[in-house]
């Protein structure tokens, strides 16, 4: 009775990744006005290895997203597992209103990508009028008033004003990316993590806290060894998804970012 779905399965999965690396070895550009046959995937266009060749060895473009997603991914990944791991910790013992921290902790993994960059680059992270620019311009105003006292003056006085970080298709995007990302999946590695703690041996704690052991000797060698997989599993879940971002990144460039900030 399985045979069927798995069959359909494989030719679900089989058939995009035949017809991409097809794609590869042909001439093949969607959008080429000059080139109007190159629109068209056919044997005629077929170029070999030429595009790999361009590709690892012509075109600089391709290191700079190689280097931008390593620096992306990585990032994302270090931040989610550690805040992740350190909030699961924080929470992972009986206080009032526990049940109603968790579901709002949960609740950013819930928000669509584009939703989620469009709510973080207008409303956070916009120089004008996001919370950005808001800090930026409270900060002068304080700054301001302070020259007008006499002996705090002298000092502000020398005091440039501070100027709002755009975020948008400059190079401070890559940073945009990885805040609006890391807030959304930390909720993913909370939720596995604490799942996980539900099942940590309390008599190993008792047994280490009777030997006299601290808060940080526990974490170190009982809950860290014990989140080892549920830790690998988040790392491996992120980077297969993250190396695929483009939602978040084409909002943030207005899809004419610098090429420093384009991935993969």
């Amino acid at each position: 009775m399985q045979t069927p779905a798995v069959l359909l399965l494989l030719v679900w999965m089989l058939v995009p990744l035949g017809m991409t690396i097809f794609f590869s070895f042909i001439r093949y550009v969607l959008n080429n006005l000059r080139k109007p046959e190159w629109t068209t995937p056919s044997i005629d266009n077929w170029r070999g290895f030429g595009n790999y060749e361009y590709v690892l060895y012509k075109s600089k473009d391709f290191w700079f997203a190689v280097q931008n997603s390593v620096f992306i991914v990585g990032s994302i990944i270090v931040l989610t597992v550690a805040l992740g791991l350190a909030i699961a910790v924080l929470i992972n013992r009986s206080f009032p209103g526990r049940g109603m921290v968790r579901v709002l902790l949960i609740s950013p993994f819930f928000v669509m990508p584009a939703v989620n960059a469009v709510l973080w680059i207008n409303m956070l992270l916009d120089p004008v009028l996001g919370l950005n620019g808001l800090i930026v311009n409270g900060l002068n105003g304080v700054i301001d008033g302070l020259r007008d006292f006499p002996l705090l003056g002298n000092f502000f006085s020398f005091w440039p004003e501070l100027q709002p970080i755009s975020f948008r298709a400059t190079q401070t995007s890559a940073y945009a990316v990885i805040v609006m990302v890391t807030w959304q999946w930390t909720p993913f590695a909370i939720l596995i993590f604490m799942t996980s703690l539900q099942s940590e041996d309390q008599q190993q704690k008792e047994a280490a806290i009777l030997d006299g052991a601290s808060a940080w000797s526990q974490f170190v060698n009982l809950t860290i060894p014990h989140l080892a997989r549920p830790i690998a599993i988040v790392i491996m879940i992120q980077a297969i998804f993250h190396l695929s971002l483009y939602a978040e990144i084409e909002i943030v460039s207005r899809g004419n970012g610098n090429k420093k900030f384009w991935p993969i």
